[in-house]
């Protein structure tokens, strides 16, 4: 019995001095290799760089191009479509609206510059869509509004390689 707590006396010891050894090892810099290697690892916001529409047989499309991983995508009916931030009405002509909003996202780059190629506002002249604007690329969030002059029926997701966003509205 003598030898058994004799062993797990040992034990504990030499474990506890190669605990000691390790953190006196370990380089002053450590930390701040960590923290740097989080930063290189951070994910980039998404960039919206284009939107572009067509008309099926059963069904007309709109798709929202993206560069990096897909956002979080809402799709919600609204009663008028507003630029963020100004407030302002969104001159589509319509009778039903859906309002396209994407987060985080941006449609610029870090210096500011725009990469968003798609029209800001654009007449369509298809069986249910008949117009789509970009209303806002503000604090993370890249809206869009989508006009009807019928009650759209759609159906909203996103496919990958490469990544965009599909919002189909059936005829």
């Amino acid at each position: 019995m003598i030898h058994a707590r004799l062993r797990q006396f040992v034990a504990l010891a030499v474990g506890a001095v190669l605990a000691a050894c390790l953190s006196f090892a370990a380089p002053a810099s450590a930390s701040t290799l960590t923290s740097s290697a989080a930063a290189d690892t951070q994910v980039q916001t998404p960039l919206v760089v284009n939107a572009r529409w067509g008309g099926h047989a059963t069904y007309d499309r709109i798709v929202i191009d993206l560069q990096g991983y897909a956002p979080t995508v809402t799709v919600t009916p609204v009663a008028q479509l507003r630029y963020d931030g100004s407030g302002q009405p969104v001159p589509l002509a319509g009778k039903y609206f859906l309002e396209i909003r994407l987060n985080p996202a941006a449609a610029h780059d870090d210096a500011g510059q725009s990469v968003y190629h798609g029209p800001k506002l654009q007449k369509i002249y298809l069986s249910k869509l008949k117009g789509l604007a970009m209303t806002g690329d503000y604090e993370g969030y890249v809206t869009f509004g989508a006009a009807f002059d019928t009650l759209p029926y759609y159906r909203a997701y996103s496919l990958h390689s490469p990544e965009r966003f599909i919002v189909d509205t059936a005829h």
